[in-house]
């Protein structure tokens, strides 16, 4: 493809309705908390949601499901800001993050720190409606939030680092529910984790000509040539645990149907998948969201 003709792959769309309908002194804060780019909202809740259902074994509390949305959303947006500061220095020579709001100087060091205080002690307020047992397992993601975004310099796993975090609220949801974690909650998890390494396997495929050229790292890399094969073992390790884990938490015969929805989107996603292609990979990694909406679908279908 000819650089005349590939398509502009920043994630940040100047124009939209951040630009649009905030005031200027908002735009930076929205853009570092990713409000403007929800897919990784949806891809934290989803799952956080099958879990509150299953463990609920139906409907979940609205009081609880409030809860941990809003703690997904805070923990989500603390993440992001936790990753732009750290990755300043190499963003403005990432194709994909060159307008990000510290790389563009629309908002400094100090007040993305600051920021990123504000959402952690809003996310920590949370803690006080939880249960001894959901805090400490709450506190305890922590240190892989503030290590993530440090992985890519030494390790091609920042991946499975950052689907161990994404998905802490699997486990939060279990504890806060049932007072345990069970085997079949801790396969979810894992299988949640699998997924995540998948799907942003494809994503770090649209990233993987910058990062090699500044000398970070990710399972994209790692993968190389050999890419679709390794995601495609990613996705049937997630199907393969999910299975199980709904198996091992009761989940009835429709959960089954709903776990061959899901093989099928993921086979699908695989076949359309092209490493040298990365505007197709991004629309793919985007199609997760279904998936997502898949796995909470079947976990409520499960309980019927």
């Amino acid at each position: 493809m000819n650089v005349s003709t590939r398509p502009d792959l920043s994630d940040i769309k100047l124009g939209d309705w951040v630009d649009r309908r905030l005031p200027s002194a908002l735009r930076p804060y929205t853009r570092l908390a990713r409000l403007d780019r929800p897919v990784g909202i949806w891809l934290t809740l989803f799952p956080c949601w099958a879990a509150l259902i299953q463990a609920s074994y139906g409907f979940p509390d609205l009081r609880q499901l409030a809860m941990f949305s809003l703690g997904a959303l805070l923990m989500r947006s603390a993440g992001s800001t936790v990753n732009d500061i750290a990755d300043r220095k190499f963003d403005g020579h990432v194709e994909r993050t060159r307008f990000r709001p510290l790389v563009s100087g629309q908002i400094g060091v100090l007040q993305a720190v600051l920021f990123l205080a504000a959402e952690l002690a809003l996310a920590a307020s949370l803690l006080f409606f939880l249960t001894p047992l959901t805090r400490l397992v709450a506190i305890s993601v922590l240190p892989l939030v503030f290590v993530y975004p440090l992985c890519k310099r030494f390790t091609y796993w920042p991946q499975a680092i950052l689907g161990a975090a994404f998905n802490w609220g699997m486990l939060m949801a279990w504890s806060e529910i049932t007072g345990t974690i069970s085997v079949g909650a801790v396969l979810m998890w894992l299988g949640a984790i699998a997924w995540q390494i998948g799907y942003d396997t494809v994503y770090a495929y649209v990233d993987v000509r910058d990062d090699t050229r500044l000398g970070l790292k990710s399972t994209a890399i790692l993968f190389g040539s050999r890419g679709k094969a390794c995601i495609g073992l990613f996705y049937a390790i997630a199907v393969a645990a999910w299975s199980t884990g709904g198996w091992l938490t009761g989940m009835s015969l429709p959960y089954v149907v709903g776990m061959l929805f899901i093989a099928a989107h993921l086979g699908w996603q695989i076949w359309r998948l092209d490493l040298s292609r990365p505007e197709i990979n991004y629309r793919l990694f985007l199609a997760n969201i279904l998936t997502g909406m898949l796995l909470a679908a079947a976990a409520f279908a499960g309980t019927l």
